[in-house]
Parts: C-alpha cells; sequence; structure tokens
C-alpha cells in the first residue's frame, strides 16, 4: 500500500485546512485510514482515524470538535478538514491505514509521506 498525502501549508491561527491522502497498490476493503502528527522535538501522536464504511471515528482529544476525518472509496482517499486551527497543531502529518481492525491510536501498518502544517499565531 502506498499512501501520498498533500494539502499542508501555512495558515494563520484560527485558519482551515484540507489535507488529503490517496491510497493506492493493494489496497483491501476494511481497512481503517487515520492521520498521525508529528511536532518539532516531540514524538509521533495519534490525530485521527475513519472505518471503512465511514460510521465510526476517532479523534485525539487535543482535536475533537475541530477536525473532520472523512473517506471517499471510490478514489481509496481519506481526508481531514482542519478548523479553528492553532499555533499548536504546527506539525508534519502522516497518513496511515490498517489492513483491519477498528479505528483506534494503535499503529497502523503502513505510513504515507508526511505533508507539513504550518500555523502562525
Amino acid at each position: 500500500v502506498q499512501l501520498q498525502a498533500s494539502g499542508g501549508g501555512l495558515v494563520q491561527a484560527g485558519g482551515s485546512l484540507r489535507l488529503s491522502c490517496a491510497a493506492s497498490g493493494r489496497t483491501f476493503s476494511g481497512n481503517v485510514l487515520g492521520w498521525f502528527r508529528q511536532a518539532p522535538g516531540k514524538e509521533r501522536e495519534f490525530v485521527a482515524a475513519i472505518s471503512w464504511s465511514g460510521s465510526s471515528t476517532s479523534y485525539a482529544d487535543s482535536v475533537k470538535g475541530r477536525f473532520t476525518i472523512s473517506r471517499d472509496n471510490a478514489k481509496n482517499t481519506v481526508y481531514l478538514q482542519m478548523d479553528s486551527l492553532k499555533a499548536e497543531d504546527t506539525a508534519v502529518y502522516y497518513c496511515a491505514a490498517k489492513l483491519r481492525g477498528s479505528p483506534s491510536s494503535n499503529a497502523p501498518d503502513y505510513w504515507g509521506q508526511g505533508t507539513l502544517v504550518t500555523v502562525s499565531s
């Protein structure tokens, strides 16, 4: 499975960005897609995940109510809509895939390359 993330950039605090991640290769139905992030000098942390059907999602407490994860299985793409961005959201965002299971912060089976999000205060 290859994961290609895009949509990062520079935004002012309070603004919005939408990240996209396209999956290719051996994509299996039933997979869970998600996002993690890594801020400078910090460990990588879970952000959000979504089930194959889209009916189940999981979010880190720090982004609940501000970020929304969604997916389009016809396009093998997962999205992360980020609203009310804060300076502390600045990080490299990585998309990730698990072949099975439920949306959670558990380590995925595959990682994509990161896309940098910078929020200026």
